[in-house]
């Protein structure tokens, strides 16, 4: 009677164990089917990875449990969109997870054909991955206006949590004017669609439904070059969202919501929406691949604005991280105009000529010439004609010269003999290695001298104000 008892009681801890361990997405799936789908099927799937940017700076104002009940809340709020549009959380790790759409546990894919079930996992992975950052910038804000009825109480209780810990850290006295300005949880999210293999992966004891093929390979390598705050897709993805009127329909949503917070996004255009990039791949000796950086919340260059303006009353900290921001989105005219802005009504003096000085020498010297030699006139011209972003654009400019320069090049050779062979690859590869040493000179000379020296100045400016700031504040304390 007691081995009975025993004996039901583990069969009982086993039930719960695989049901507290075990996705219920998966089980609900495959009893759905009537079976376990043994067999691997190559299928086409829509690939997405996620990653917390920066998350090893942000876990450093929170307490290890702190951090698990943000990441559970976080991750809650991902899983609830993932479900609402009929995705799969693949796995977590860590700060990142992984998550996909088709194959034949999908139960909206069954009766589809092969071109409609790629124009489904398309249209369904990019809108899973808009929502995904919009309920991160929600999320971060403690806003509970995405907390509907038909959460299920543990993924409420989650989020209810993480938000009781978030609104608490910001409302806190002595902690809220540090943890507005630097605590900003920012997302990044890399996708792709193509022919995997999706199946059961790992041996007895260890099986784990996965996607395997280079599909995914690429949408992880995405996720690591995709833009804090949007995300990057690839061509082929891109060119389904076109040709389905999703990239218009999205631009139009996108300039709407822009407007409707008078922000500097309302007059952005389809190609900065979907900006077409080329990714290098160092460690494949520079192999490239198209992609799209799509942009994704309305209202980011205000937020940055906004952050920015924190940061300027946070000293040196606050001026690094200026600077981080600064470097991540120089490519970026609305934020960049946007904080330049700032700058000028809070009379920060931003030195454009000695930048230009620093990356056009012989032209600036020309310049400069050409005015007689005064620093005050050319001062003041190129205050007029240059914008911050455009003097960005010129260090961009540069920087895509120096990587030309970088990339390996090969040629091929017919062989005829041992001897012209050799002949002709130590030609190629003495001439090589000679032009590479100088392009290697060229390029520590940018990424050692002249990039620091750019972000450098601009530090400079701010610790200026804030020093200036200060010394007000003293005398009005005496």
């Amino acid at each position: 009677m007691q081995l009975n008892d025993s004996k039901k009681s583990i069969l009982v801890l086993q039930k719960e164990i695989e049901e507290y361990y075990l996705p219920k997405q998966l089980i609900d799936a495959i009893s759905d089917i009537g079976a376990i789908p043994k067999k691997s099927e190559e299928r086409i799937v829509g690939i997405g990875f996620l990653d917390i940017a920066d998350y090893s700076y942000l876990a450093k104002f929170l307490s290890a449990q702190e951090n698990q009940t943000i990441l559970n809340g976080l991750y809650s709020a991902f899983n609830w969109v993932l479900k609402k549009h009929g995705g799969y959380l693949n796995k977590i790790e860590g700060d990142s997870l992984m998550f996909h759409y088709g194959g034949p546990i999908d139960p909206k894919t069954k009766y589809l054909n092969e071109d409609e079930e790629r124009r489904y996992v398309a249209r369904e992975l990019f809108y899973t991955c808009i929502e995904m950052q919009r309920v991160c910038s929600l999320f971060n804000q403690a806003n509970d206006n995405f907390l509907l009825n038909h959460f299920d109480e543990s993924t409420r209780i989650d989020i209810e949590l993480a938000f009781r810990l978030i609104k608490a850290m910001r409302n806190n006295d002595d902690l809220s004017a540090t943890f507005n300005a630097l605590f900003q949880i920012r997302i990044r999210i890399g996708t792709n669609v193509g022919n995997v293999m999706i199946g059961n992966f790992g041996p007895e004891g260890a099986k784990h439904w996965d996607v395997i093929g280079h599909p995914v390979i690429e949408a992880k390598r995405m996720e690591s070059s995709a833009p804090v705050g949007g995300l990057r897709i690839s061509r082929d993805m891109y060119e389904i969202l076109k040709e389905e009127g999703i990239t218009k329909v999205y631009l139009q949503r996108f300039r709407r919501e822009a407007g409707a917070l008078f922000g500097s996004y309302k007059n952005i255009t389809e190609d900065e929406l979907f900006k077409d990039s080329k990714v290098y791949l160092k460690d494949k000796k520079n192999v490239s691949f198209n992609t799209y950086s799509v942009q994704v919340n309305p209202g980011l260059p205000e937020d940055i604005f906004n952050q920015m303006s924190l940061l300027l009353q946070k000293g040196e900290p606050g001026a690094d991280r200026i600077i981080d921001l600064f470097t991540y989105y120089r490519g970026n005219r609305f934020i960049i105009n946007k904080a330049e802005e700032l700058f000028k009504s809070l009379h920060i003096q931003i030195r454009k000529n000695n930048l230009l000085r620093l990356l056009i020498p012989e032209r600036f010297k020309t310049f400069l010439h050409n005015l007689g030699n005064d620093e005050n006139r050319a001062e003041a011209k190129i205050e007029k004609d240059y914008s911050l972003f455009r003097i960005f654009e010129m260090l961009g400019n540069l920087q895509d010269k120096i990587k030309q320069n970088e990339l390996d090049r090969e040629q091929m050779f017919v062989y005829s003999s041992y001897e012209e062979y050799i002949e002709k690859e130590r030609d190629w590869i003495m001439t090589h290695f000679s032009s590479k040493i100088g392009s290697i000179k060229q390029s520590t000379y940018f990424y050692d001298v002249i990039f620091p020296l750019v972000f450098k100045n601009l530090k400079s400016s701010i610790l200026e104000y804030q020093k200036r700031i200060d010394n007000v504040e003293e005398i009005e304390e005496l």
